[in-house]
């Protein structure tokens, strides 16, 4: 008996160091937390910013109300409100996955490391381009559906290196993706739930189950 229950024993520790080996396990939910709130202020800046006006994501009222001057200017302040959002939730969720590293003894950079990030930037840098393209002819109201969606991919694709939770992650960002693009002129309110919301939530989770 008590050799049956060593030897099961072994096989736990050894299926543990098998998947530490082979998955990126430093992701912290307090990252997903930190990035989703601050996605939800960049949002509520961009909401302002439009004085709550939703004719900027609808192709209808775009053509027959804003003037080009108009587009280019405000298209210029979101991007850069965008390129902050990103920046502080880069800088966040490093910051939070280092500090979880460190505590837990474990390398941040190995070559599961960059298997993760692969298949986690080929998407992204591939949805980036898309909407660069979708920018160049002003189909504005196209940019939150394809951010999600790309979002959601890359997150499906990296899954198998990291925890498995975040698979679901990426299969809600692409279906609230898809569902944003039936739902044209309402793209700011689901970028706010998709990068928002479900990070908060996602997080919440994470850190309940593998940190606290």
């Amino acid at each position: 008996m008590e050799n049956q229950e060593q030897h099961l024993k072994d096989l736990s520790e050894i299926k543990s160091l098998m998947q530490k080996s082979s998955r990126f396990l430093s992701l912290s939910g307090l990252s997903g937390v930190c990035a989703g709130f601050i996605a939800i202020a960049g949002a509520a800046f961009a909401f302002f910013y439009l004085n709550y006006d939703l004719r900027y994501f609808n192709p209808f009222e775009y053509f027959t109300k804003i003037y080009y001057s108009e587009f280019y200017s405000s298209t210029f302040i979101l991007i850069i409100d965008a390129l902050i959002v990103l920046v502080l939730a880069l800088s966040t969720g490093i910051f939070f996955t280092i500090r979880r590293a460190k505590r837990n003894k474990q390398s941040i950079w190995d070559n599961t490391t960059k298997r993760f990030l692969v298949n986690l930037i080929l998407p992204l840098g591939a949805g980036g381009i898309f909407c660069l393209i979708l920018l160049y002819h002003k189909i504005i109201f196209l940019l939150a559906p394809c951010t999600l969606i790309f979002y959601g991919l890359a997150l499906l694709n990296a899954s198998k290196f990291t925890l498995d939770d975040i698979k679901y992650l990426g299969i809600s960002e692409i279906i609230l993706g898809l569902a944003a693009s039936f739902f044209i002129g309402y793209g700011l309110i689901f970028w706010a739930i998709g990068f928002g919301i479900l990070h908060i939530v996602y997080g919440a989770v994470m850190y309940y189950k593998y940190e606290k």
